[in-house]
């Protein structure tokens, strides 16, 4: 089977999900240098995983749609004709951000584990778990870092 072993600069198709013994997968929307080509083609769409403990913790926490990352590592060749290649991590840079979603006057952002909700209507701000657990009300946004603190303190973390 051969192997090659490259970079590529592509955005985040959803989000990572984990796969077997520890590790992750996701799609890597690979855009086309149209100005390179002769004939109208689409972006590729790469299919990356990586068992590398820092990159999957990486994945499953902080990544998401619309990531622009930067992947290095092996691509991997089809078994057959007609199959997707597969690009195994071993190196992952986020270049920038996805936009934070906007729901009407509400803003969700994330802490690294926590998930806080803006409402432009309320000076508080609610504070979970990206699992859903309640962590509490923050007295307003400067005081989010000091709740998710004792909420960490109290029980061993997210």
């Amino acid at each position: 089977m051969d192997t090659k072993h490259c970079a590529v600069d592509g955005w985040v198709d959803a989000i990572p999900s984990p796969g077997l013994r520890g590790t992750a997968t996701f799609d890597l929307i690979v855009p086309t240098d149209l100005d390179a080509v002769d004939e109208d083609i689409h972006d590729t769409v790469v299919t990356c995983t990586s068992g590398d403990p820092r990159i999957v913790h990486e994945l499953l926490n902080r990544i998401q749609p619309g990531d622009l990352l930067r992947v290095t590592g092996t691509l991997v060749r089809p078994p057959a004709p007609g199959e997707p290649a597969l690009l195994v991590v071993d190196a992952l840079e986020i270049l920038d951000t996805a936009l934070i979603p906007v729901l009407r006057e509400m803003v969700l952002d994330r802490y690294g584990d926590y998930c806080v909700i803006y409402d432009a209507d309320m000076e508080t701000v609610p504070v979970f778990t990206v699992l859903g657990h309640w962590v509490g009300l923050a007295d307003n946004p400067d005081t989010i870092t000091a709740l998710i603190d004792l909420y960490e303190r109290a029980n061993g973390g997210a």
